[in-house]
């Protein structure tokens, strides 16, 4: 198989980012339009968080069963059974007509847009090397953060015009053309691997996640967080990765080989990567509340509002990919990227109903340029450290951990602030809810804060190493050239 031009990269590339411009808008876009759903559905704000955990839930327990799929079947297949299922459960989704009914079609979406997050990441390292990826996953983690941050935009102007409800739809165009233009512009290398699928890991693995995830979510609204439901939840999701782990020491094709944890970088890559979860998706999902609540700002305006978090990210990234092809250096910029992230969340524990919007902005370019430096290059770094037989299952891994943090994070933080709000309205009246939500989701952001210093210590202790010249696509055409030689 020819090595392709930089034309032939970038025209399976656009397939590639419109997969994953609708994987992260299925997270996003309802941020803005939640209030009215809720309201309109009849919710709770523990259902108000469910719709958000419910897809990031899917997602996070699904990615390393996609990624581990990717080892061993046809990549592009699987990518394109993602879309069609991310359609699925995006045109049930718009037929709501009970919080129930949504949050198990979120929870479809899920499975799709993790089948987009795991896969897109690995195909890219098909078709470029680890040197020359930074400059094409720049523009990734671009359409990571336009999704990020403009979903919200997007969902806002969406409900204000023609209904909530098509905020499930209008993902559903993007990817039928994502499908489409996969089709006629992606050509991988066949996988020669004997199919081994790790049913019992895979298994275990979800099980013990979900039941782990499920916990934190209810846990302090629901119920107690010492009670029995904490038991059972924490007992069974700990015995279940407990025998997840027996399970992948046993096995040939092991969903999730357990030999990438004993390498440093992968396991540094794994504490930041969580770190960017809670960070991002928090960010995006509190501070539509802030905006639509504490300041009283239409769906749309608080879409619009966090434009600068998009600016910064998507300014970021392209940049800094481009920069660390270059160069072929990249610990530096994640360095200052950890310092702009955990600075970013900082100043945003300030906020409170009466905060500059100017003020607002410039913390939130803080922020989104952090994002934009870390991303994609903690993918690039595991890339470039794992054998090329575990890309899907290394490239999984960082998107799980990532997912796994987003869930947690936007669970815990939702608890938190329920419980905030609760205890201060009660005992205030009138205006006051305002202010409680506004202090309220400070209080979220400062409780953040810290986790930047996590990322910057993890990334302090990676040990940069030079990037590799060889894409998939090399590999493949390496290997297929042997028998000829022989």
């Amino acid at each position: 198989m020819e090595a392709m031009t930089h034309r032939q990269i970038l025209e399976a590339m656009s397939g590639l980012l419109l997969g994953m411009f609708v994987a992260i808008l299925s997270s996003t876009v309802v941020s803005t339009s939640l209030p009215r759903i809720v309201s309109d559905l009849g919710g709770t704000q523990s259902g108000y968080t469910w719709v958000v955990t419910a897809t990031l839930l899917a997602l996070t327990v699904t990615t390393p069963i996609w990624g581990k799929l990717a080892d061993l079947f046809d990549r592009k297949v699987l990518v394109q059974t993602g879309l069609g299922i991310f359609v699925v459960g995006s045109l049930l989704a718009g037929l709501s007509t009970s919080m129930a009914w949504l949050i198990a079609c979120r929870a479809i979406q899920g499975i799709g847009a993790g089948g987009l997050t795991a896969l897109v990441q690995v195909i890219l390292s098909d078709l470029v090397s680890p040197r020359e990826r930074g400059r094409y996953a720049g523009y990734l983690g671009a359409v990571f953060g336009l999704g990020t941050v403009a979903g919200p935009l997007i969902g806002g102007v969406v409900t204000d015009s023609v209904g909530w409800r098509w905020c499930f739809y209008i993902g559903v165009p993007f990817a039928v053309a994502a499908f489409a233009v996969l089709q006629r512009t992606l050509h991988l290398p066949r996988h020669h691997r004997p199919v081994r699928i790790d049913y019992a890991g895979a298994a275990l693995i979800a099980g013990g996640a979900a039941a782990l995830l499920i916990w934190v979510s209810l846990a302090g609204q629901q119920y107690d967080w010492l009670s029995w439901q904490t038991a059972a939840l924490v007992g069974g999701g700990l015995a279940l990765i407990v025998a997840a782990v027996a399970v992948e020491r046993r096995v040939r094709e092991p969903l999730v080989p357990l030999r990438l944890f004993s390498h440093r970088t992968v396991v540094l890559a794994v504490i930041a990567s969580i770190a960017v979860g809670i960070a991002m998706f928090g960010t995006s999902v509190f501070l539509s509340q802030y905006m639509q609540i504490a300041r009283g700002k239409s769906p749309t305006a608080s879409g619009l509002l966090t434009i600068p978090m998009m600016v910064g990210l998507f300014t970021a990234s392209s940049l800094i990919g481009r920069r660390v092809s270059r160069t072929g250096r990249y610990k530096q910029v994640m360095l200052t990227g950890t310092a702009l992230l955990t600075a970013g969340l900082a100043l945003m524990g300030t906020l409170d109903e009466t905060t500059s919007l100017v003020e607002l902005g410039a913390f939130m370019v803080l922020v989104g340029a952090g994002l934009g430096m870390l991303m994609q290059n903690l993918v690039l770094v595991v890339q470039n450290a794992v054998a090329h037989t575990d890309m899907g299952a290394g490239s999984s891994l960082i998107a799980f951990f990532r997912s796994l943090g987003g869930a947690v994070g936007v669970a815990a933080l939702g608890a938190l602030l329920a419980s905030r709000i609760h205890g201060a309205v009660t005992v205030t009246a009138g205006g006051a809810v305002q202010h409680a939500y506004a202090t309220g989701i400070a209080e979220i952001f400062l409780v953040a804060a810290p986790l930047g210093l996590v990322a910057m210590v993890a990334v302090a202790l990676l040990h940069e190493a030079p990037l590799g010249t060889r894409s998939g696509i090399d590999i493949a055409r390496e290997r297929d050239a042997l028998p000829q030689a022989a």
